[in-house]
């Protein structure tokens, strides 16, 4: 259960039980206006993306340095090179999001370390980075998110997710139906790759088929 979700529920008239099933899933599409095939890509997606909608805000601490080599394989090559962030999550935002260590092509607004270590994946498709954040809240009217970023994580988190699909043309891509093909297309533009692909796939067409 989330508060998230919970917020989520009562906005839409579904029962605020703050886990995600049927009802919700129809209640959500009903209020927001979404076709069936829009919201199984939208809600197939953000259920992945947020644990079954149970993560709304992203975690960057990790225990052991091996298994911050096995999440970020192109930043750390050995274990050594990964020890100084394990137990050590400010250090490894400032290592992995402070625009000063990205590519030119990857660039965040987090300009400062405390940007990189404020402006951390948050909502059901983990919003990142202070331009990202920028962009969402002024798109959105919502000023307030740049102040409190914690509110992506109760308020908006759907919002959030709705707000990427809007801005990258995504609800374009869904309407192309709900089949391997475009679900593969719709993970790469949301993932940058295809992690979890199957679980996915699977999301998106147990949704799709509980709202037709």
């Amino acid at each position: 259960m989330t508060l998230a979700m919970e917020k989520l529920q009562e906005r839409v008239g579904a029962a605020t039980d703050g886990s995600f099933g049927p009802n919700t899933a129809r209640a959500i599409t009903k209020h927001f206006g979404l076709s069936a095939v829009r919201s199984a890509h939208l809600l197939g997606q953000s259920s992945h993306e947020s644990g079954g909608f149970t993560v709304v805000c992203e975690s960057l601490y990790y225990s052991s340095a091996e298994r911050l080599c096995k999440v970020w394989p192109h930043r750390f090559k050995t274990v050594e090179d990964a020890r100084p962030y394990a137990r050590n999550p400010r250090a490894l935002a400032e290592n992995v999001y402070l625009d000063a260590n990205r590519g030119k092509r990857y660039k965040l607004g987090n300009e400062t370390p405390q940007d990189a270590s404020t402006f951390i994946g948050r909502g059901f498709i983990q919003l990142t980075g202070k331009s990202n954040y920028r962009k969402f809240a002024a798109d959105m009217g919502l000023p307030e998110v740049m102040t409190d970023p914690s509110l992506v994580e109760t308020d908006y988190a759907f919002e959030t997710a709705m707000w990427f699909f809007e801005a990258n043309n995504l609800f374009k891509l869904a309407d192309q139906g709900v089949n391997t093909e475009t679900i593969e297309v719709m993970t790469k533009k949301v993932n940058g790759g295809f992690n979890g692909l199957q679980h996915r796939i699977d999301e998106t067409n147990k949704i799709y088929d509980w709202l037709t």
